[in-house]
């Protein structure tokens, strides 16, 4: 790179800075420390934001702005290549540019998302009856009350049953094996208790209203019915879910799906209980995509003894899944996303800093993986790597314009006069 498009650089790194790295620098040069007279001499003084205005010692520019020094090349043979960009130890140190090293290593997948909590639909029963009739009496008053298998829930006033328990009591009378068991199984049928059967037979006597029990232990939800109600058997008149084990309903990105496996351990927090973990494991993968969110559904199972993960609670889920092959690990602040690609800033050393591109993996809270683009052992730039790459993309255009055929060469000496003069004009205008 020649000194005057480094000079370019150098000024625009300076200025983007606040100045600081040019008023440092002028301070350390005219303080006469014993550290100041060992530095090399520049060449010259240029203005910030015009090259072409040039002084053999410090001063203003005709824009008001301290002239930045310019030094001869340390290594005229060894030209910097394209997008490479190279600042003084100053500008770098006032900058705060700090670096990490590129390790190989692997990520953790953990895949962190949110989901509801629901009953065990393996054992969650729907109350329905199987004639028509009127609810004479409801024994359960609300959802969520505590109901154990056997226990009432319901008397029911039907015409069929009623029509039902006097065939069996006619085929009792006549003494009818064969009658006596079909009108038996037609009472199975319609859900009436095994011991309402045997009192039956014992007594002979009819019951308006048939009491319904429940199927199992739980809770009750979804209550839909009061006294008095008809119903028919399309009407589901309550639910019985179980609670000691419950599902969690999650929902991972497409991208992630391939992560998920059916067994994997599962962790889980909610707000309503800070300070508790349950684990769990994933139970069942949904076949499909939601089609709204493009999101696959997964379902967890976790124990729940005590009762206290309650249905529809939101809750904050962690898949534990198996971490990926070696790769190259670097900082995620050291990426710089793009619509068409990714970049980090490499550090090569001497001030020297240049852009290349990278094929990014996975990425966690801390890390990025780098499938393509780096070496393990690069250092790259983890601060003030946005201004970095700008300069190092337009170094490299400056690069290619330096492949055109050269301009015809022009007196400078000439130009910086007539530059002077014109400043000097306006100056004075």
């Amino acid at each position: 790179m020649s000194a005057l498009t480094r000079t370019i650089v150098i000024a625009t790194l300076a200025a983007a800075a606040g100045g600081a790295a040019t008023s440092l620098l002028l301070e350390q040069r005219h303080a006469g420390s014993p550290a100041a007279s060992t530095e090399r001499e520049p060449l010259y003084w240029v203005a910030p934001m015009d090259p072409n205005y040039r002084r053999d010692q410090p001063g203003k520019s005709p824009m008001g702005m301290d002239l930045v020094p310019v030094y001869e090349e340390e290594d005229r043979g060894a030209p910097l290549g394209a997008g490479t960009v190279e600042i003084a130890p100053e500008v770098v140190n006032n900058l705060g540019v700090r670096t990490a090293t590129v390790a190989p290593g692997s990520l953790p997948a953990e895949i962190r998302t949110v989901g509801y909590v629901r009953y065990d639909e393996d054992r969650l029963a729907h109350i329905h009856p199987r004639v028509e009739g009127w609810i004479e009496k409801l024994y359960v008053k609300a959802s969520g009350d505590p109901v154990a298998a056997g226990q009432p829930l319901y008397g029911l006033y039907s015409p069929q049953l009623v029509n039902a328990q006097e065939e069996f009591l006619l085929a009792l009378r006549r003494d009818n094996r064969l009658l006596e068991r079909a009108a038996e199984d037609r009472l199975l049928a319609l859900q009436i208790d095994p011991a309402f059967i045997d009192r039956l037979r014992r007594e002979r006597q009819i019951s308006q209203t048939v009491t319904f029990h429940a199927p199992l232990t739980g809770v009750v939800d979804n209550l839909a019915v009061r006294e008095g109600f008809f119903v028919r058997p399309d009407t589901t008149l309550m639910s019985v879910g179980v609670l000691d084990e419950v599902w969690v309903e999650a929902e991972v990105f497409a991208r992630q799906a391939p992560l998920v496996a059916v067994g994997l351990p599962v962790t889980m927090t909610l707000d309503y209980l800070p300070g508790r973990v349950w684990e769990g494991k994933v139970d069942y993968l949904y076949p499909s995509l939601d089609e709204r969110t493009r999101t696959l559904r997964v379902r967890l199972r976790f124990a729940n003894k005590d009762g206290a993960l309650k249905p529809n609670m939101f809750a904050q889920v962690v898949i534990s899944a198996p971490p990926g092959s070696g790769s190259l690990l670097v900082p995620r602040e050291a990426v710089i996303r793009g619509p068409d690609d990714n970049r980090v800033v490499l550090a090569l050393g001497a001030g020297r800093f240049r852009s290349v591109p990278v094929a990014l993996g996975r990425v966690d809270g801390r890390h990025a993986e780098i499938r393509a683009g780096l070496e393990a052992g690069d250092e790259v730039v983890v601060s003030a790597q946005f201004l970095l790459d700008s300069e190092s993309s337009k170094t490299a255009d400056f690069r290619r314009m330096e492949a055109l055929p050269a301009a015809p060469a022009q007196d400078t000496e000439h130009m910086n006069h007539m530059e002077h003069m014109d400043h000097g004009e306006m100056a004075h205008d």
